[in-house]
């Protein structure tokens, strides 16, 4: 495989690791803007800075994106598969982002990885027991976020029950400048490590790596990237996130950060991938049912749930789409 090719790959990873910047930095900060605890530019620097310090503080998630759904040393075009998994990943995110739907940058990744894979060397070649895994993962952990956002609103209604409106707010203002913080820094564990991972498996396909273990320049690479993108914000979803999904207030944003930060960072820390995207917005949910049931917006939030259930699929066939086309061009 010629330098060029290899470069490419890094550039259109980083890219994803850009664009996944860009398209889940309300993730960590819509709810901190949504309540006024942090101005929008303020919000968007400790993002970038927390996103970066998480996204080189652990490798485990990339691990299991590079070698849990196949093995690159065993695949011909391997470099050609991580092309394709990039482009379609991408394409996914640019017209969810476009349209304001917080859908998952992980899934998107995944499925894309996984059809790329399928169309260059078969179903035999996609490991299932490491695919498996991953999806479980990635449906399980929204369902507890859902159920731990729940719980930890309910536990602060009684606790706070007799206390002010204007005092609980000023109070729970501050601490959402801290989970702000926290926030970005799991969704920088997480989230970055998936472009790591993807680099890493085109160096092993390639054969400049015997084994798979990310380098040093991969690491600062994509927490750079992510850094970079999630400087520029993706308005359009903070403002799904933080207005459209129910009126949400200091103590509501405190509680689904918390919740959903302590999520994300477990599956960090048992090198699981989850989707940032869906564990904070079933945290969102499960904050304003716990609130009051009737205050969401459960129509909004089935158009997102479907919008989860259909990536997977989407991004398998796009991806190996994308496939053929390179190999009808190019191998």
């Amino acid at each position: 495989m010629d330098s060029i090719t290899l470069w490419l790959v890094v550039l259109l990873a980083l890219g994803f690791d850009f664009i996944n910047g860009f398209h889940d930095t309300a993730n960590a900060i819509a709810t901190s803007v949504s309540t006024r605890a942090l101005k929008p530019r303020v919000a968007i620097l400790l993002a970038a800075t927390m996103n970066f310090v998480g996204a080189i503080t652990f490798t485990g998630v990339a691990k299991t994106i590079g070698s849990g759904i196949a093995d690159p040393a065993k695949l011909e075009h391997g470099v050609q598969v991580v092309i394709a998994a990039l482009i379609s990943a991408i394409v996914w995110n640019l017209a969810t982002w476009w349209f304001g739907i917080p859908s998952s940058s992980s899934h998107a990744l995944i499925g894309s990885l996984t059809g790329a894979v399928i169309a260059s060397a078969g179903f035999s070649s996609v490991n299932a027991g490491g695919f498996v895994d991953i999806v479980k993962a990635l449906i399980f952990s929204p369902l507890i976020a859902f159920t731990i956002g729940f719980i930890v609103m309910w536990l602060l209604k009684m606790i706070f029950a007799r206390r002010s409106p204007h005092q609980i707010n000023k109070g729970f203002r501050f601490g959402q400048i801290i989970t702000a913080a926290f926030q970005s820094f799991s969704h920088g564990t997480n989230d970055a490590q998936k472009a790591m991972g993807i680099i890493t498996f085109a160096l092993v396909t390639a054969g400049i790596q015997d084994h798979f273990e990310v380098p040093l320049w991969v690491k600062l690479a994509a927490a750079a990237s992510m850094a970079l993108g999630t400087s520029i914000g993706g308005w359009k979803i903070i403002k799904t996130m933080g207005t459209k999904i129910f009126k949400i207030e200091p103590i509501n944003g405190f509680a689904a950060d918390v919740s959903s930060a302590a999520i994300i960072l477990t599956a960090t820390m048992i090198q699981l991938p989850v989707s940032t995207t869906h564990v904070i917005t079933s945290s969102i949910l499960g904050v304003g049912s716990a609130k009051r049931f009737s205050s969401v917006r459960w129509t909004l939030a089935g158009r997102i749930v479907i919008s989860w259930v259909i990536t997977i699929p989407i991004t398998i066939l796009f991806a190996a789409v994308v496939y053929w086309i390179i190999e009808a061009l190019f191998l």
